[in-house]
């Protein structure tokens, strides 16, 4: 069986200054190259994206407390990034499959999480995770990059299957150095995969910048492999999911898309993190500037659609999600640890029942202090 496919034509350019079509003053200007893509996108659209930005900022901070409060074990902040992720999870189709990381809490929002679903998997519950199946979107993964793999694989089951469906995946920049994600990019454009790359340039790999990981645009790395690609201001909520359409278009015609959402992690890497030891603090009012909801909320009350009363609805609606979480978090119940050992096999299995006895020791040596 042949497995020949024509070349992918390449668009020129897009990989200098990232695309934008509301700046950092809120004003709004027109990419010729995006602007097809949201020319049915209204201010009551837009009012409803800077809701989402405003609820996923409110429940990241929740997570952050509930997480220096005990009830968390870990939690990966999103703060800076609502832009990035609402702007391009309401670009998708809603059959479309997501293959997160796991900083993805604007995705999962907009892909309709339950309260408990953005905490169960920080806590360590039993389950760890939503239903794949009804979010359309993976569980987050942990290991770096690993989600590329993934996606290109199920993009070549949608391909056998003959589906509409596009896979989407997320990783960021410190992501883009692992293997996983190059040897990704090889299958998807060697098959011509329906898979959208979506690298959420958040200028940190923990401690590392971006220039150590790139000298160049991240962007440009992917028509490298055959895949075109762009460069996006990710804190443009409205470039972001004009970028999005126009990568899953690539995708349901037949070639593999890549995007370069360029924005900035505010918050630690994780809450095991301190960036005050590694990062300029006039790096951080930089970017405050720049700041994703701002900006929309600019822009909406020039246009008279964001009123007070609108805001402080937005504002009861994100404290009614946090709330949520936090009530759905303390409500969970801890199965006995001994438990973990549970269904693992059908049938009895030594092995096991020596590592069951070994850590029921261990147990019991934390009891007697």
């Amino acid at each position: 069986m042949s497995t020949h496919v024509d070349p992918i034509t390449i668009p020129a350019g897009g990989l200098d200054e990232p695309a934008h079509m509301i700046d950092a003053q809120g004003r709004r200007s027109d990419d010729p190259r995006l602007a097809r893509y949201v020319a049915d996108v209204t201010n009551e659209e837009l009012l409803g994206l800077l809701r989402d930005m405003v609820v996923l900022r409110r429940i990241d901070a929740e997570g952050v407390a509930l997480q220096r409060q005990g009830q968390l074990g870990l939690w990966a902040p999103c703060q800076g990034q609502e832009a990035a992720q609402i702007g391009s999870a309401r670009g998708l189709h809603d059959d479309d499959v997501v293959f997160p990381s796991y900083r993805e809490t604007g995705v999962m929002l907009a892909r309709g999480a339950n309260p408990g679903d953005y905490v169960r998997m920080w806590r360590g519950e039993e389950g760890a995770a939503y239903d794949p199946a009804v979010l359309h979107m993976a569980p987050l993964q942990i290991i770096i990059g690993a989600q590329t793999l993934h996606a290109v694989g199920y993009a070549l089951g949608i391909l056998h299957d003959a589906s509409d469906q596009v896979a989407v995946t997320y990783f960021g920049d410190g992501a883009s150095s692992q293997g996983d994600v190059s040897e990704a990019m090889v299958f998807a454009a060697s098959y011509r995969a329906p898979v959208v790359f979506i690298c959420q340039n958040n200028h940190w790999a923990i401690s590392e910048p971006v220039a150590v990981q790139s000298q160049h645009p991240i962007a440009g790395r992917a028509p490298g492999f055959g895949i075109p690609s762009l460069r996006v201001d990710g804190n443009d909520v409205l470039a972001c999911l004009a970028a999005t359409r126009w990568a899953a278009e690539q995708a349901r015609q037949g070639s593999p898309a890549f995007l370069e959402l360029v924005t900035y992690r505010m918050g630690p890497h994780t809450t095991a993190d301190d960036p005050t030891r590694y990062r300029d603090p006039a790096e951080l009012e930089y970017w405050r500037g720049k700041d994703p909801i701002a900006r929309l909320q600019t822009l909406l009350r020039a246009e008279g659609v964001l009123t007070d009363e609108v805001a402080a609805m937005h504002a009861a609606e994100a404290d009614e999600a946090a709330m949520s979480m936090r009530a759905a978090c303390l409500s969970m119940t801890t199965r006995a640890p001994l438990a973990v050992f549970d269904g693992v096999y059908a049938e009895p299995h030594t092995g096991l029942a020596e590592e069951r006895r070994d850590y029921e020791r261990y147990l019991a040596t934390l009891a007697e202090v």
